[in-house]
């Protein structure tokens, strides 16, 4: 972030400077909402939610170092030589500031959404422009009302291009966050069932991430999934131009067969309208294609030539804990995709484990949350398409993950095991373990299943 001025940020807020400190040159250059990451010369912003309020740690963030605090409240006494400034609502305020902030800066902003894929397309799409561009992208996914207007207040001059990723759980959050991004590219991976239980059904969920382009700018680019159904259904009805991506040759971007090596990558010739040229994508499955056919698009769109293109997404790194390969001694293999999980996301995974190379392949796969009355239906589903694949043993945790296990049971999963806990789990998990075990560990974030994948990174030694 670069440096602002307090008279630039009660202009910002629209705040009221509370309290003898009286210097409108002093300076902060870090907005901060967690008093325990606070730096100096900060800003502190107390975020009130539903079980916790940040004005409780307004003083311990001043004395951390912080230069001065946003506060909805009147305060009975002020430290010396910090500001305090005067707002109706933080949370507001924060939006504000990084809508005012965003504007200091003549920089093309790509919003990524979508209910699968987001983090790895936002990502991949960043690789991709990093070959000729300074990218600004968002953190791991910090992609929420607040995770968005602190990844924009991190913008400075030398950056040429942000990329940020826009997630949502109920309607109407999307046009927040779109007033936010006021985006100049707009990416939807797919339509899917994250979050059904707020949005009741696909069609639900699709106008509501369609609200993206409610503050979209006039003309912008929207990069959609052409495989995709209820995408195909905005063609012609986006600001600006649409560009189709997926296998279909009748497609804008596509590609044909895909060639896989099952250990490290996939390859394949992406088609463009300009051209082809060959892909050799660091990750395994196909729906890797996805990502890399948008970041095809978004590079093309902002000039990048075929060769910047393909070289971007050789460099491709995955955020932690999203496919990640750890290859272990004894030809032990841990996929770990322990960040979250969704029905289209647990196939894809199955998907990997099923192709990926090894004598014994494991999933040990946990609870999917927020789907509603269809949990149980969709779980049983995600058992149902490990019945067919060449997966040799499930290891399920959690109430919702039985729905797994039974479907599986029926769809003849050779082993299959089900237990209440996650440390349960990881004394059957010891005793399974062997030479040439390939094993993937996924499941929705609030399970941590990262216990899982530290407990098998401490048993086993790195190759």
């Amino acid at each position: 972030m670069e440096k602002l001025t307090l008279r630039e940020l009660l202009e910002a807020v629209n705040g009221r400077l509370m309290g003898e400190f009286s210097d409108l040159e002093a300076t902060v250059e870090k907005v901060e909402t967690d008093s325990r990451t606070i730096g100096e010369g900060s800003l502190f912003i107390p975020l009130v939610g539903e079980r916790f309020d940040g004005h409780a740690y307004i003083e311990s963030a001043l004395e951390a170092g912080a230069a001065g605090c946003l506060t909805q409240r009147e305060r009975e006494s002020y430290l010396p030589g910090k500001f305090y400034i005067k707002v109706e609502n933080t949370h507001r305020a924060l939006r504000d500031l990084a809508v005012w902030y965003r504007r200091k800066f003549h920089v093309p902003v790509v919003a990524v959404t979508g209910s699968v894929g987001k983090t790895t397309t936002k990502d991949m799409i960043a690789a991709v422009l990093s070959e000729r561009f300074d990218v600004l992208k968002t953190d791991g996914n910090k992609n929420n009302d607040i995770g968005l207007p602190l990844t924009l207040l991190r913008l400075e001059s030398h950056h040429q291009i942000a990329v940020v990723e826009l997630g949502i759980n109920h309607p109407g959050e999307m046009d927040y966050l779109s007033g936010i991004a006021q985006p100049d590219v707009v990416c939807i991976t797919n339509i899917g069932d994250s979050h059904i239980e707020a949005f009741g059904c696909r069609e639900n969920t699709l106008a509501a991430k369609a609200e993206i382009f409610n503050h979209a700018k006039a003309g912008a680019l929207a990069v959609l999934n052409g495989d995709d159904p209820l995408l195909l259904t905005l063609k012609g009805k986006t600001p600006g131009k649409a560009v189709f991506c997926g296998r279909g040759e009748g497609l804008d971007f596509w590609v044909g067969e895909l060639e896989s090596d099952w250990r490290s990558q996939i390859s394949c010739d992406v088609v463009t309208p300009t051209g082809s040229c060959r892909m050799d994508i660091p990750a395994l499955g196909e729906h890797m294609i996805y990502p890399t056919l948008m970041a095809t698009a978004v590079g093309e769109y902002f000039g990048m030539t075929a060769e910047e293109v393909a070289e971007g997404v050789r460099k491709f790194a995955p955020t932690k804990m999203r496919m990640n390969i750890l290859a272990r001694r004894d030809g032990i293999t841990i996929l770990d995709d322990a960040y979250n999980a969704n029905p289209q996301s647990m196939r894809a995974a199955i998907e990997v484990l099923d192709g990926y190379t090894g004598e014994y392949k494991i999933a040990v796969l946990g609870d999917m949350f927020e789907l509603g009355p269809l949990a149980s239906v969709l779980h049983a589903g995600v058992g149902e398409a490990l019945g067919h694949s060449h997966v040799d043993c499930l290891v399920a945790v959690g109430e919702l993950a039985k729905n797994i296990y039974d479907a599986a049971l029926t769809s003849q999963v050779p082993e299959c095991y089900h237990f209440d806990t996650k440390e349960r789990a990881m004394l059957t998990i010891h005793d399974l373990l062997r030479p040439g075990t390939t094993i993937l560990v996924k499941a929705s974030r609030g399970m941590e299943f990262e216990t899982i994948t530290d407990y098998l990174k401490s048993i086993t030694a790195e190759a």
